[in-house]
């Protein structure tokens, strides 16, 4: 995938999932149950520490140095999960929204450094095994937002009263 199609699927994973919950009242934002017992306000966080951590990957990447940090979190996702939820809990909304969009906003700058062979060459990072870096990409960001919308698709759905 080229940084173009990247580029495109964050803007329509991001446009989708904005509209989804943009008619909600804050309290529904806060309402625990959309997966798990995390509320879309944890979700949002939750995907927003996933960029964060994939935007100093690219960073790391960047300087020629291995991404060490991201590279654990995936080894361990339970843990980060945990770790970042606890970081998070009780986090003013306002907050949230902003670092949601502020660490795409970033992610879109950083792609901007990579060539088309480092997105898609899966030679090309020894510390990636194989695997080209357009699919830490995908799975750190439009990919996961993907992966969540379900439990807010249904949550947005029970509060409309159209189950």
């Amino acid at each position: 995938m080229h940084r173009d199609e990247i580029l495109e699927q964050l803007d329509i994973s991001r446009i989708r999932l904005l509209e989804l919950i943009e008619s909600l009242p804050d309290e529904a934002l806060l309402e625990p149950g959309t997966s798990g017992s995390w509320s879309i306000a944890d979700i949002l966080a939750h995907l927003t520490a996933w960029e964060s951590e994939l935007v100093t990957a690219l960073l790391r990447i960047d300087q020629g140095k291995i991404p060490a940090r991201f590279l654990a979190a995936i080894a361990d996702v339970e843990a980060y999960n945990a770790s970042r939820y606890q970081e998070n809990e009780g986090r003013e909304l306002d907050r949230i929204f902003d670092d949601f969009q502020s660490v795409r906003f970033q992610l879109e700058l950083w792609l901007e450094k990579f060539s088309a062979r480092d997105l898609t060459d899966p030679k090309r990072y020894s510390w990636a095994e194989g695997k080209p870096l357009w699919s830490f990409i995908e799975d750190n960001s439009f990919g996961h937002e993907s992966e969540h919308m379900p439990g807010i698709e249904a949550l947005v759905s029970r509060r409309q009263g159209t189950t």
